[in-house]
């Protein structure tokens, strides 16, 4: 049974920084394979949910959405299973619950689709006060 558990949110005021964390269980087979992408994706309170950032496991290409370029990091570590995203200079609007997920087989052109990912975490919740 794959698990994704986050980690790390709370709350932080505007400018702040917090660190997410999500990390990574059951998966059988090679983490280096398929194209296997981990992804944060975020819903904030009556909105869609929004593409964040996503990585590839193997290549470790990193792609953001565009509010939270040039401000937000993601990252993994391959000893841990773990997926991290630093988000730096936060702000109000960056309040949302934030979750992982991750997918096998999926395309460039898919990866900013939340449909298109198969295991999700439970969320953890981000507010930024201002």
């Amino acid at each position: 049974q794959v698990q994704l558990v986050e980690s790390g949110g709370g709350w932080v005021q505007t400018g702040g920084s917090l660190t997410l964390s999500c990390a990574i269980s059951g998966r059988t087979g090679n983490y280096y394979t398929n194209h296997y992408t981990v992804a944060w994706f975020r819903q904030a309170l009556g909105k869609e949910r929004e593409f964040v950032s996503a990585i590839r496991w193997s290549s470790r290409t990193t792609y953001y959405g565009d509010s939270v370029k040039e401000r937000f990091i993601i990252s993994r570590d391959s000893a841990k299973n773990t997926v991290q995203l630093q988000m730096n200079r936060l702000k109000p609007d960056d309040t949302a619950i934030y979750y992982c997920a991750d997918a096998t087989g999926i395309i460039t052109s898919s990866i900013r689709g939340h449909r298109n990912y198969h295991y999700w975490g439970q969320g953890t919740q981000v507010t930024v006060s201002s």
